[in-house]
């Protein structure tokens, strides 16, 4: 994509006494009428004149709320001169009757979008939150529900949020928490834009947070959520566009630069289309003393980032692990260099807010500033030696979801308790004094003692000063070390302010304004989830963990549900993290790269230097891993091989040709078990097998190994295997193999292998491999088994189909 910043600024395009009273504002492709009431009249593309107002829809410029009503907009006046919209709101009033509210939106008009700013309100103190929208338009093909665009075939129409407080979506909570929700069998994570049966909806807002509220939050029905002076409703800024489809996001990248919203680049090109923007990384502890053959095993994989999965001895100060790195930041700095010199990028894991219970903003003084669920006062004095604490109210204390380290601050004690009596006088019970490390006092009567807000993680959280001085710390960490590449996890954190989807959206602003300028155009970063305003600073998102299951199970819709999250709102693909173990094998190594490839997705790859040293065969997994991913940073697979690699029933290999070209070659594969049976003496004993083979005639290849119950006996071999091949004479193999051992034959030779892929025996005197015939083949297993516990054998059959060429390149 070609990405223009040059505008060509639109002259007198509003047209102010049109019949009925309508205001047409207008761009270049695009045409939004309102009449006298502030209500839209259409939505149409200039292109095509077609108006994708849906018809019976209401929809205004701006409603506000008053108390817990949504009140709508009774007239509308045009101001041409200041190019002011001036909206007049019934509000309800005391024992004067009916008043009203008189809301002012500065327009400006450029050849792609119309910004509105709401510059005056009266009455504002009354006004709890004003909403842009629902604009509602009969698009419903794609809808990004986080970048807040809708697209079909010919045309997009999007808004986005000028500002930071001017929040994407419907407040239908009072937490300002983006919904995520299925629909349709797709998984969304905001309502910016949301589908809806006419088509789609977009949709933005601003509170007033000039006063505490008590509020339902993250599984607390009382939190306190404090007062936040950042100007009101008053300077909302939203942008509304309409553009043909594949302009979209250049539109949004000229909004960003015009607007002076976050336009991180990534080597000089910004960083929503730079090709590399879902480069894969290697996910690897290291330190000063190893830095150097973590590296080389990057480097071996082809891979430009190396990224520590856990540097912290503590999160909140950033103190990193002293074995790793001696010199604390100093050490990590040393290896930003080494790995420079290399040409290799290190980056980091962080948990955002998250304050270990071992940090100095816990211990020895818990910090006046860590997030509190609410607070009350103590009814009478205690001792350093009281067990129960008696307290005024126990609203804040007695909810227990999410409340896993039951602890209470009381000027710079911290204090743990089991319970809260059930009744008045309330009283906090078995409590435990001078916890993590601070230390018991008196307190008298009247005393205010909070319940802090911690997290599952058995951490503590921030409120939204201590927030803003964590993520600025984190931006001094990169900037004195030079890494270059971050996730934002655990990013719901920063709901511990009581301000939702804001309070993490001011903690990746702070740490992205607190950037060096030569960083911010090369530093890659990430969450665990997106924003409206954060899709600005992010690269990309990356979900899909490894742990739950194997390699090709874990996470695995979640992972594919992504890739249409990303498509529709606008971002980098990646397929999330795996786990590379001694155990894994090249084939499931191929079929995620195959994916990867399909998609154009990068991911995380979870390993350890001794993992890597463990590996027989490590040397073929990071070369597999550099060919894919250089082919597909290079953009040499072809729509169609792309589409077929997206599909995870397919498998392929991928190959170096002569010339310097690349191969691609369908795997065609079927998975068999022999089970032990017990039958009658000389009755056959033996599996047979069908396998429907699309391929050309070709020697067998296969994959043996052990499996079983769990009760199965762990000593129990499988001697002399046996396999025939359509009526051919068997090959019979002169090993037993046991539990933990693979056969490995590739069509050439045969190989035994441990579990973690050591090799054990070569069969180089195996002649005669039996041939797989295109069409319907016949395989019989047989082999003894010593023991009778129920063991098995399973057999995977490997056929390869004709190589392709992928692209026209060669590396």
């Amino acid at each position: 994509m070609k990405f223009r910043f040059a505008f060509v600024f639109v002259t007198f395009l509003l047209t102010g006494s049109l019949s009925g009273a309508q205001v047409v504002l207008q761009t270049k492709q695009f045409r939004i009428g309102l009449n006298r009431e502030g209500r839209l009249t259409e939505l149409t593309s200039l292109a095509t004149g077609v108006n994708y107002l849906p018809a019976g829809q209401d929809a205004y410029i701006l409603s506000v709320r008053s108390g817990d009503k949504m009140i709508a907009p009774e007239a509308m006046q045009w101001r041409r001169r200041s190019s002011e919209l001036v909206l007049t709101f019934p509000m309800a009033g005391s024992d004067k009757g009916t008043m009203t509210a008189e809301a002012t939106i500065k327009i400006i008009q450029n050849a792609g979008y119309i910004s509105m700013e709401l510059v005056s309100l009266t009455h504002a103190d009354q006004i709890g939150l004003v909403c842009w929208g629902p604009y509602p338009t009969t698009i419903g093909d794609t809808v990004g529900d986080v970048v807040g665009v809708v697209r079909n075939k010919d045309f997009a129409i999007g808004i986005q949020a000028l500002n930071v407080k001017t929040l994407g979506g419907y407040p239908g909570t009072e937490d300002d928490v983006q919904p995520s929700y299925e629909l349709g069998g797709q998984s969304y994570r905001g309502d910016v834009a949301k589908p809806t049966p006419f088509g789609s909806v977009l949709q933005a807002y601003c509170r007033n947070r000039d006063k505490d509220r008590v509020i339902s939050n993250w599984g607390h029905g009382h939190y306190l959520a404090p007062a936040f002076r950042d100007g009101g409703v008053i300077g909302s800024k939203l942008a509304i566009f309409g553009a043909a489809a594949r302009e979209a996001l250049e539109v949004i990248g000229n909004i960003e630069v015009r607007e002076h919203l976050p336009h991180p680049l990534l080597d000089g090109v910004w960083g929503k289309i730079a090709k590399n923007a879902s480069e894969s990384y290697l996910i690897m502890d290291f330190g000063v003393d190893n830095i150097k053959e973590a590296l080389g095993y990057t480097r071996e994989a082809g891979l430009r980032y190396l990224y520590h999965g856990d540097p912290f001895e503590t999160w909140g100060h950033f103190k990193l692990h002293p074995r790793e790195f001696p010199d604390n930041w100093k050490s990590l700095r040393r290896c930003v260099e080494i790995a420079a010199a290399e040409n290799v990028r290190l980056g980091l894991h962080t948990l955002s807010n998250f304050i270990t219970v071992n940090d100095p903003y816990v211990t020895p003084v818990p910090d006046p500033r860590l997030a509190r669920v609410g607070s009350t006062r103590l009814t009478a004095a205690v001792d350093t030696g009281d067990r129960e604490l008696p307290v005024d109210d126990p609203a804040y204390f007695n909810q227990f979801r999410n409340n896993t380290l039951r602890a209470v601050v009381a000027g710079s004690e911290i204090i743990r308790y089991d319970s809260v009596s059930a009744s008045a006088p309330w009283k906090l019970l078995g409590c435990q004094r001078g916890a993590f490390g601070t230390h018991p006092a008196v307190h008298h009567a009247g005393d205010s003692i909070g319940k802090l807000m911690d997290h599952g993680y058995r951490v503590f959280l921030g409120n939204h000063d201590l927030d803003q001085e964590i993520a600025g710390t984190i931006a001094r960490l990169f900037n004195e070390t030079g890494l270059m590449q971050l996730s934002f996890d655990g990013l719901e954190g920063c709901w511990s302010e009581g301000m939702g989807d804001y309070g993490k959206q001011l903690f990746t602003k702070r740490w992205y304004d607190a950037l060096d300028d030569s960083l911010k155009g090369r530093v890659i970063n990430d969450a665990s989830n997106p924003g409206h305003y954060f899709w600005h600073i992010y690269t990309r998102m990356n979900w899909g963990e490894p742990w739950y299951a194997g390699f090709r199970e874990s996470h695995l819709e979640l992972r594919l549900k992504n890739q249409q999250l990303f498509l529709r709102n606008l971002m980098p693909a990646m397929l999330g993290w795996f786990s590379l173990k001694p155990e894994t094998t090249l084939e499931d190594v191929e079929w995620m790269l195959a994916r990867g490839a399909g998609y154009n997705a990068g991911f995380g790859l979870a390993t350890s230097l001794k993992a890597l040293q463990s590996h027989g065969r490590r040397r073929e997994i990071l070369g597999a891993i550099k060919l894919w991913e250089t082919a597909r940073l290079n953009g040499l697979f072809s729509a169609e091989q792309r589409a077929r690699l997206r599909d995870i029933k397919h498998e392929f290999h991928l190959e170096p040709a002569p010339g310097g070209r690349v191969e691609l070659v369908p795997i065609y594969n079927a998975y068999f078990v022999h089970e032990q049976k017990v039958k009658q003496p000389g009755e056959p004993v033996y599996s047979s097998f069908r396998f429907d083979d699309p391929a050309r005639e070709q020697p067998l290849a296969f994959v043996m190994s052990m499996t079983g119950k769990g009760d199965a006996d762990p000593d129990v071999s499988f001697d002399n295997p046996s396999i025939a091949v359509n009526r051919q004479d068997a090959l019979v193999l002169p090993v037993s193999l046991k539990r933990n051992q693979i056969l490995y034959c590739d069509g050439q030779t045969i190989k035994l292998y441990n579990r973690q892929w050591q090799l054990l025996q070569t069969f180089p005197s195996i002649k005669g491999l039996p041939s797989l015939v295109h069409g319907l083949n016949e395989i019989i297993l047989d082999g003894k088994y010593s023991g009778e516990n129920g063991a098995a054998v399973k057999m995977e059959i490997r056929a390869r189909g004709d190589a392709e060429a992928v692209g026209f390149s060669y590396f």
